[in-house]
């Protein structure tokens, strides 16, 4: 066998063959190769631990990337409630800014707006109270006048006429005059020139317009100047005047 395997080993060198490749071949026994797979196995399990374990610590990193991510969004929601809440407080701030202006703004319009309409009012009551003297002219005119022929007539009709004119125009504007023949007194109407003793009316009536007062719409433009009635004063008797006479 010895001599065989030499002029194998022989022959083989001269053919130029590797010895090992022969011998590995001739050494593929089932011993060995029962080793290999049993080896493989052990591999195949090593290599199933590691990759469970691997998976073990992916899902852990995806727990803790999980948890990062849940704290940053709460973060982020309690930041925008937050925002959301000082914007609602600003709004709110705003709304109530606006409000008072829009008040004020409404006061100062009326304010603005009555002060404009007293503003016309007394500049109207200026004017006519320049104009009140000649329609007490013309009034005066028309009591004393007496047309005697038929040219003072014609003359008479015509600044009648003209009278006429104004006091309608005075009339527009809101003007009308008092009447206060036959009233009481009243000190806020009229203004007492004149005191008449009489019984045929109750003190304090007004017996006589002297110079007529004007109402402004509701506000009095001018009062009016009257004679008011007085108590008549007990004057002695002829009988009483005789008697005294006779004891002196």
């Amino acid at each position: 066998m010895m001599d065989e395997n030499k002029q194998v080993n022989n022959k083989s060198q001269q053919l130029g063959e590797p010895i090992e490749v022969k011998q590995a071949m001739k050494s593929d026994s089932p011993a060995e190769i029962n080793s290999q797979e049993s080896g493989s196995d052990v591999t195949e399990q090593m290599a199933a631990q590691t990759n469970v374990s691997g998976e073990a610590a992916i899902t852990e990193e995806h727990g803790v990337a999980a948890a990062e991510t849940t704290e940053v969004d709460t973060a982020a929601v309690a930041q925008l409630t937050q925002q959301l809440e000082s914007l609602r407080m600003q709004l709110d701030e705003r709304s109530t800014q606006y409000m008072r202006i829009a008040a004020d703004f409404e006061n100062y319009r009326k304010r603005i707006s009555k002060e404009k309409e007293e503003m016309d009012t007394q500049v109207k009551r200026n004017t006519i109270m320049e104009l009140l003297p000649v329609v007490d002219n013309f009034e005066r005119a028309r009591a004393h006048l007496k047309p005697q022929n038929d040219g003072e007539m014609t003359i008479h009709k015509s600044y009648q006429g003209v009278y006429k004119q104004l006091v309608d125009c005075l009339k527009r504007l809101g003007v009308s005059p008092m009447r206060p023949e036959g009233q009481e007194f009243d000190p806020n109407l009229h203004e007492a020139v004149m005191r008449e003793p009489t019984d045929e009316h109750p003190e304090g009536t007004v017996l006589e317009e002297l110079v007529r007062g004007y109402y402004l719409g509701d506000r009095i433009l001018r009062h009016a100047m009257v004679k008011v009635a007085a108590p008549k004063e007990d004057t002695p008797t002829e009988q009483e005047d005789e008697s005294g006479q006779e004891n002196s």
